[in-house]
């Protein structure tokens, strides 16, 4: 009797989104990692099991090539894996457009801050050739194409920082509560410290340049004109959550989370790691390696990324010859604020 056919399984194949304007800086990450990899902006395909990708605006965890033979065929076969789909046009720009038309429509309703994220699951796809859909129905971000646009405030933040923090906060669904006390360093003018203590929160914030009148007139708000850098774990003694929007390079960045960790009294980090140009993948991967750390772009960034860590082991020691020289000096340090105007 003849051999049954051999089933083929097919490869694992994961689709990274990149950030609008940040396609080569994902491209430089996944490179590094040694894999085949086939771009189409501002997609990235990595075949086998996914790498770690902080660049990657949204990233496509079970994505699978699906022949068709019509723009309604199309549709159908995403209909039947499950009802919704977010669409990437990398090209066929029309006979795609003509498909995600056959499908339910997405609320396109910006996010409220606090409010539950959505709990429907979202796909996302794209026509990749005139006769093949390439589509993942379950992705790492709940928005389409990973864009978290919120239902802004255009009153009350003296910036438009404090969208980040909402990002940081919604997606570790974590937040700081009252009567918490929150390290605000390189605060000004105060976005973030607007943020945290709308939540009830204590906030101790430390720059330079001076608060926002309406920040620093808040009850919850301390503030201390002074160096980030200067202020010493041991005089802050124990804190909750420690915030940075510094603007300072990585490695000087790096020494000073390290005095923090070793002083072992803050276990809830978040902090923008400031880029100039091409990333430092060598004091990235130094964040990436202390325990419960995250590094993520968000949608929110610009040529920067974001470290989190909610659970930061106490008295933590790098690798021996890993400790960075903490007396570096800043972008600059001649003076002016340590935070966005």
């Amino acid at each position: 009797t003849a051999a049954p056919p051999r089933r083929l399984i097919p490869m694992r194949l994961t689709v990274y989104e990149a950030p609008r304007d940040h396609l080569s800086d994902l491209i430089r990450e996944l490179s590094r990692f040694g894999r085949k990899i086939e771009v189409r902006d501002p997609l990235v395909l990595v075949p086998g099991d996914p790498p770690p990708a902080a660049w990657a605006q949204n990233a496509w965890t079970d994505a699978r090539f699906i022949p068709i033979s019509s723009i309604g065929d199309g549709a159908k076969k995403l209909r039947d894996i499950q009802r919704n789909w977010a669409l990437t046009s990398v090209g066929h720009h029309r006979r795609a457009r003509l498909i995600q038309d056959k499908l339910p429509k997405i609320a396109a309703k910006n996010h409220v801050f606090g409010g539950p994220l959505p709990t429907a699951p979202l796909g996302a796809w794209t026509l990749w050739d005139e006769n093949r859909i390439l589509a993942s129905p379950s992705c790492s971000s709940p928005f389409p194409r990973g864009e978290w646009r919120f239902a802004e405030d255009k009153t009350g933040p003296p910036n438009r920082a404090y969208l980040k923090l909402w990002e940081i906060l919604s997606r570790i669904n974590e937040r700081p509560g009252p009567g918490q006390l929150c390290l605000d360093l390189g605060g000004s003018p105060g976005g973030w410290s607007y943020v945290l203590a709308g939540l009830g929160a204590r906030v101790f914030s430390i720059d330079k340049a001076p608060l926002d009148p309406a920040i620093e007139a808040n009850p919850l708000v301390q503030y201390c004109q002074g160096s980030a850098f200067g202020l010493e774990p041991a005089a802050a003694g124990a804190v909750d959550w420690l915030f940075s929007d510094v603007i300072c390079y990585p490695d000087r960045l790096y020494a000073m989370l390290l005095r923090w960790l070793r002083f072992g009294e803050c276990r809830r980090f978040a902090c923008t790691v400031k880029l100039q140009g091409e990333a430092d993948h060598a004091m990235l991967d130094r964040l990436a390696a202390i325990p419960g750390s995250r590094l993520v772009h968000l949608f929110h960034n610009k040529h920067e990324l974001t470290w989190i860590n909610c659970d930061a082991p106490l008295g933590y020691r790098p690798p021996e010859g890993e400790a960075p020289d903490e007396t570096g000096e800043d972008a600059h340090a001649a003076g002016g604020q340590e935070n966005h105007p």
